[in-house]
C-alpha cells in the first residue's frame, strides 16, 4: 500500500467532526491493507509509529529537501527506514540519521513529508484516538465491537489485535487473556469539577474514594521470583525500580497483577517535586532518589483474574494480599461531609486530588468511564504569550502552540507551552491576532510583541532547568484571551514560585 493511501485518509479523518465519518474512513482504509502490511497501518493510521524511539525531532525536521512530484513511497519502505533510524547509535549515528532523513524525505511528496513530520513530532492531530481505530477494525473486519475492545485491552496495544481481528475474527480475539508478565492498559479515569460532581458521576452511595498521588502509574506483574514493571504505556522499567521488586517480592501471593503508583517522598513522607519522581523511574542507573510504591487495584491473584469482579471484590483481595503501608489512603464512605474532609487531608499532605470509585464497577481497562472520576483542584494564571507555532495536521495553516510567560522585573521569563483548549474559531482569531504582534521567525516559531494576556489553568508546576525562571507549567490549557488586562496585570513570576 502507498503511504498516500495513509495520508489521504488521515486527512479526511482531520477535515470531518463526525465520529461515524471518522471510523468509516479508517475502516475502508484497513479493508484495502494486504495483510502483511495491516499492522503498519493500524499503527499509522492512529497517528503514531511503530518504533518508540527514532532519534527524530522538530529539530532535526525543520529543513527538508525538496517533495517529489508523485507519490511511490510505500508503508513498508518508511517502516523500514524508521526501524533503521531506531537502531542508529553511537559515533558517526548522527551524520547517518541525517543521511537516512534526507533519503526518506526526497522520495515523500509535499503532502507526505507533512504527515511524516507530523507522526514523528507525535503532531498528527487527526482525531483518531485509539477508541476509534477499535471501532474501525471492528467495522472493517465484522468482528463485535467489544470483542475488539477487550482483546485489545488485554493485549495492551490494538494494534496487536488488528491482525487477530481480520485473520480469525471473534474467535481469534478469544484468544487473549489477562496473562501475567504481559501488561495490559490501564484503566483510566474521567474528571469532575467538585466532589459531589464525581460521586454523582461515579453512581451515589457508597464510594471508594483514593487519595491521587502524582507519582508515575505502574502494573507489578510477579509470577514466582520473576518480577515485571510497566509504565501506562507498558514500557517496561523492571530494572529501574529495583525497590519496587523488593516489595513485590515480599508479598505473599505466588502469581498477581497490581495497579498503583510509585512516587519519591521527602523524609516527612510528603511527595517530592513530580519531575524528581519522572526524573528517577526514568534512569537506568542508580539514584538516590528512592520511590515507594502505593497500589490501588488487583487484576489477577493466584490463578484467579478480577478484572470482570465489582471493585468491592477486587479492593477486598487487595487488602489480604498488600499491607496497608503500600496500599492508596482510601476512604470508603456514603457520607459527603466525611468525603470533602478526606479531600482536605489529601490535600493538605501535598496530594494533588482523588479519585472516587464506583465499588460496583468491573477493571475497565483501556477505557475513561464513569467507574472512576478524578477531581484535582484547578490553578489559574493570566500570562502573556512570547511566541506561536505553526500547527500541524488539521491546524495547518493556523498558529497554534503558545509560548507562555510571567512578568519578570521589566521583561518576562517564559515558563511553558500549549496547545490546548484551544476552539476553531481561537484558532483563527490568534493567527490573525499573534501575526499583528510578529517580530520576528525563527524555523516554524513566530516570536511576538509580549502583549497578549491568556489565562491558563494548570495542575500544577514544577522545578525545570530547561526555563529561565526555574519552574514549568504541568498540563496548561488556555481558558480565555484577556483582552480586558494589559501585560501590566499579568502574574509575575513571584506569584507562580508562591503557588508552586
Amino acid at each position: 500500500m502507498l503511504l498516500a493511501d495513509v495520508v489521504a485518509t488521515s486527512t479526511a479523518v482531520a477535515a470531518t467532526r463526525s465520529r461515524k465519518a471518522k471510523v468509516a474512513a479508517i475502516a475502508e482504509l484497513l479493508t484495502a491493507v494486504p495483510a502483511e502490511e495491516l499492522e503498519v497501518v493500524t499503527s499509522y493510521v492512529a497517528g503514531s509509529l511503530r518504533q518508540r524511539r527514532t532519534g527524530l525531532g522538530w529539530r532535526s525536521l525543520t529543513e527538508l529537501p525538496s517533495p517529489a512530484e508523485q507519490a511511490a513511497l510505500t508503508v513498508g519502505e518508511v517502516d523500514a527506514a524508521f526501524e533503521t533510524l531506531s537502531a542508529l547509535a553511537g559515533p558517526g549515528s548522527q551524520a547517518a540519521r541525517a543521511a537516512a532523513v534526507t533519503a526518506l524525505f526526497t522520495r515523500a511528496t509535499a503532502a507526505e513529508q507533512g504527515w511524516l513530520r507530523g507522526v514523528v513530532t507525535g503532531e498528527v492531530r487527526q482525531g483518531a484516538l485509539d477508541a476509534l481505530v477499535q471501532e474501525a477494525v471492528a467495522a472493517a473486519s465484522g468482528v463485535p465491537l467489544g470483542a475488539v475492545r477487550r482483546a485489545a485491552m488485554l493485549a495492551g496495544s490494538t494494534v496487536a489485535v488488528a491482525v487477530a481481528a481480520f485473520e480469525g475474527g471473534e474467535e481469534a480475539l478469544a484468544g487473549f487473556g489477562l496473562e501475567v508478565g504481559r501488561p495490559v492498559l490501564p484503566m483510566l479515569a474521567s474528571s469532575a469539577k467538585s466532589l459531589s460532581e464525581a460521586v454523582a458521576k461515579a453512581g451515589g452511595g457508597v464510594v471508594a474514594i483514593d487519595t491521587k498521588l502524582d507519582g508515575i502509574r505502574i502494573q507489578v506483574h510477579r509470577s514466582g521470583d520473576e518480577v515485571r514493571i510497566a509504565t501506562r504505556t507498558l514500557e517496561d522499567i523492571t530494572t529501574r525500580l529495583p525497590e519496587v521488586v523488593e516489595v513485590a517480592r515480599s508479598l505473599p501471593g505466588e502469581t498477581f497483577v497490581l495497579d498503583g503508583e510509585a512516587i519519591a517522598l521527602d523524609a516527612t513522607g510528603r511527595p517530592r517535586p513530580f519531575q524528581e519522581t519522572a526524573s528517577r523511574t526514568a534512569r537506568r542507573e542508580a539514584s538516590d532518589v528512592q520511590v515507594t510504591p502505593y497500589f490501588f487495584d488487583l487484576l489477577h491473584l493466584d490463578g484467579d483474574d478480577l478484572l470482570d469482579e465489582t471493585g468491592a471484590q477486587r479492593l477486598a483481595a487487595l487488602e489480604t494480599l498488600v499491607p496497608p503501608q503500600w496500599r492508596v489512603p482510601r476512604l470508603v464512605t456514603d457520607d459527603l461531609a466525611a468525603a470533602e474532609e478526606f479531600v482536605e487531608s489529601a490535600l493538605a499532605a501535598g496530594h494533588e486530588g482523588v479519585v472516587v470509585k464506583n465499588l460496583a464497577a468491573a477493571y475497565d481497562a483501556g477505557r475513561r468511564g464513569a467507574g472512576w472520576v478524578k477531581v484535582k483542584p484547578v490553578h489559574t494564571l493570566d500570562l502573556v504569550v512570547l511566541a506561536v507555532e505553526w500547527g500541524s495536521g488539521r491546524r495547518r495553516g493556523f498558529l497554534s502552540n503558545i509560548h507562555l510567560g510571567a512578568r519578570d522585573g521589566d521583561g518576562f521569563v517564559m515558563l511553558g507551552k500549549t496547545f490546548k483548549g484551544m476552539t476553531d474559531e481561537m484558532l483563527a482569531w490568534q493567527t490573525e491576532r499573534f501575526l499583528e504582534l510578529e517580530t520576528h521567525r525563527d524555523g516554524h516559531v513566530v516570536h511576538v510583541r509580549p502583549e497578549q494576556v491568556v489565562e491558563i489553568a494548570v495542575d500544577g508546576l514544577q522545578r525545570s532547568t530547561r526555563y529561565p525562571g526555574g519552574l514549568a507549567l504541568r498540563f496548561a490549557r488556555v481558558l480565555r484571551y484577556r483582552d480586558d488586562k494589559t501585560t501590566a496585570d499579568a502574574d509575575t513570576i513571584e506569584t507562580v514560585r508562591a503557588l508552586a
